[in-house]
């Protein structure tokens, strides 16, 4: 959505790791992990009992220390807490990122083996990292499963928090940042460690905000945020997570609810930027969380609204998926989003028009001067 072609997304492990401070090399490969419930099958197999389990911070912490390190044939692998029971495997050597993951994602299934993606089926780096990762994972259901606290959670009747699993490895990719290609100095206002990689990938400042059981008057707080920095910067990506999570829950009138608190912080905060003739609001999803239904997401299409000087008006006047699919703005896809909103600001680039040797969208760009001299 925020424009970067795809061969320059870096996975969502590497941007997981940029937002949580963890250090990257260039060669480096970085993997989301976190803690699960596994159950051994007489085979060996390792099946996915629960996907999602808690416990106190100072078991997740003892676990993570558990296996905070493994080495084998030149790689070495470091596991980092980010949140709770989630953290980023760090994996430096003769390393590739073109790995299956081992997460399922749906209790009930199998763990999923680690192995080289078929494009790098013979890569001898993606062979020796989905093998040495494997490794790691075994030993760490072995560590895990042995570990007293988890005899003690069996006593208790608790699940016992025995197994690692990763997916989305990713490493960084040379790119460019927004204010390069798309002229504008960015901030994202989010929680989360990954919106702070995002920005951090981007060259964008980022304003953390945390998640209260008032999403309405959360949000509420980050657009007025927003409205105070407009002199500072150009894009203000403001986001909230609660309708996703509300999607999550599987529960549509929770969700119902989560939306509507959304809509009454927008109408109380609001006003300042609809003053304003110079800002540009959009109003968007970046995709479908369907609150009934085994999807996690799915791929509906999602409303997109504009608002500002120069945008026109169609007789589209409900803002949901219905009603905007007769709107005048079409079909857009997400990476047509900062095309649209440059042209909006009227600083779409005309296509043939070279002012900059960068491969920059926007318009004037940014160049030498021509000099006599």
């Amino acid at each position: 959505m925020f424009g970067s072609p795809r061969d320059e997304f870096p996975g969502r492990g590497a941007l997981e790791a940029l937002g949580a401070d963890i250090p990257l090399d260039e060669n480096d490969v970085a993997v989301l992990t976190h803690f699960a419930h596994v159950r051994a099958t007489e085979t060996g197999a390792l099946r996915l009992a629960q996907d999602r389990v808690s416990g106190t911070p100072e078991a997740v912490a003892s676990l993570f220390n558990a296996i905070r390190h493994f080495e084998q044939d030149g790689i070495t692998i470091t596991v980092t807490q980010t949140a709770g029971m989630f953290g980023v495997l760090t994996l430096r050597g003769d390393v590739s990122p073109h790995i299956t993951d081992s997460n399922p994602m749906v209790d009930g299934r199998f763990l999923s083996a680690v192995r080289p993606l078929h494009t790098h089926a013979t890569d001898p780096a993606a062979i020796r990292t989905a093998q040495v990762l494997t490794a790691y994972l075994r030993r760490a259901y072995h560590i895990l499963n042995a570990a007293p606290l988890n005899a003690t959670r069996i006593e208790n009747g608790q699940p016992p928090i025995n197994g690692l699993v990763t997916q989305r490895a990713g490493r960084l990719r040379p790119h460019m940042s927004m204010r390069d290609r798309y002229g504008l100095r960015g901030l994202s206002v989010a929680s989360g460690t990954m919106y702070k990689g995002l920005a951090k990938y981007l060259g964008m400042d980022f304003h953390k905000v945390d998640n209260s059981d008032a999403p309405g008057k959360d949000y509420a707080h980050r657009v007025a945020f927003a409205s105070s920095m407009l002199e500072t910067h150009d894009f203000i990506h403001v986001h909230t997570k609660t309708p996703d999570q509300a999607g999550h829950s599987k529960n549509p009138e929770n969700k119902v609810k989560v939306i509507e608190a959304l809509d009454q912080g927008l109408a109380d905060s609001i006003e300042p930027l609809l003053a304003n003739e110079d800002v540009l609001i959009c109003v968007t999803a970046d995709h479908s969380t369907p609150s009934c239904g085994t999807l996690i997401h799915s791929g509906e299409p999602v409303p997109l609204m504009f608002i500002g000087n120069g945008v026109r008006r169609d007789t589209v006047r409900q803002f949901d998926e219905i009603q905007v699919a007769g709107g005048a703005l079409g079909m857009a896809r997400g990476d047509e989003l900062m095309h649209l909103i440059l042209n909006y600001l009227d600083r779409a680039r005309l296509g043939g028009i070279h002012d900059s040797p960068l491969p920059q969208e926007f318009w004037p760009g940014d160049h030498e001067p021509f000099t006599l001299e």
